[in-house]
């Protein structure tokens, strides 16, 4: 395999012909792959169906705001209005049921042939398709839970997470594994991601200070928000040690099983720590 090195972002990315395969990937490898893709699944699909046997009624509400007026009037004469309320348990829930989903799609055929393929051209769009969904769910519930619950807001912080998947995915499309690396899609995802969390932690901020001396938000939103965080960014690292070709993840695979580690220890650790606060509830 060719080495990697950094190229200017002014430059047009390196592609290669349908035909290039510039990832080894044995069927030994690709066996282990299978294996654990099938154990993620299973212990996804062991987390969700444990979430729903225990959910009870504790709802969230996504909200409207009405300002009750032509622009410039008076906000506080508006009106605050519930669109729409579901239960928290089986949303949590549904983070599990959907990765082990996309689990299931790539160890059985007949995904697991096209997975094989994507492995081989250096890239997994099937990840990018399940974090599009997975992960947009589970940041808009981090923000509804820190107090951000109108639908406009909520709606922006959803696409700004699927801006940022997607630019992983071009990412990958475009960086076929020993070619130079075109790192711009890298550094538009992680703006796109930090949008969310920009508004997350100054609608903790604000609530906090606006408290008066009550209680504020409960203590496990700030376990949650510092945790799924640093996990959160655990994704962009693997990514840009594969692309910079750090030590073992120079092979392609390594990435590869660290995002699937990754996915586990992230969507189990935030579903939890959510799902505590349905029990307690």
């Amino acid at each position: 395999m060719r080495s990697m090195s950094t190229r200017d972002d002014h430059t047009v990315p390196a592609t290669t012909t349908p035909d290039t395969t510039p990832v080894t990937v044995t069927d030994e490898e690709f066996g282990r792959l299978r294996i654990m893709n099938l154990a993620l699944a299973a212990l996804h699909l062991t987390s969700g169906v444990l979430m729903l046997l225990l959910s009870n009624g504790f709802e969230l509400s996504i909200s409207s705001f009405s300002i009750g007026g032509p622009p410039g009037t008076d906000p506080t004469e508006g009106t605050v209005s519930t669109v729409w309320s579901y239960p928290l348990g089986p949303a949590v829930a549904a983070f599990a049921f959907l990765s082990a989903l996309f689990h299931l799609i790539v160890a059985l055929p007949p995904g697991s042939v096209k997975y094989r393929s994507e492995l081989e051209h250096g890239r997994n769009r099937f990840r990018w398709v399940e974090y599009s969904f997975s992960a947009t769910l589970m940041i808009v519930i981090i923000a509804m839970i820190t107090g951000i619950t109108d639908m406009a807001a909520l709606v922006v912080i959803a696409a700004a997470n699927v801006a940022m998947i997607l630019f992983g995915w071009v990412m990958e499309v475009v960086n076929p594994p020993g070619e130079r690396v075109w790192w711009s899609p890298f550094w538009f995802g992680c703006i796109a991601g930090a949008a969310p969390w920009i508004a997350i932690v100054a609608t903790l901020v604000y609530n906090v200070n606006q408290s008066d001396g009550g209680e504020g938000p409960p203590g496990f939103v700030y376990g949650i928000i510092v945790s799924i965080f640093v996990l959160f960014n655990c994704f962009a690292v693997n990514q840009w040690l594969q692309y910079k070709g750090v030590g073992k993840w120079r092979d392609y695979l390594v990435g590869e099983r660290t995002y699937g580690v990754l996915s586990l220890v992230a969507k189990t650790a935030l579903a939890w720590q959510i799902f505590a606060n349905v029990l307690i509830g």
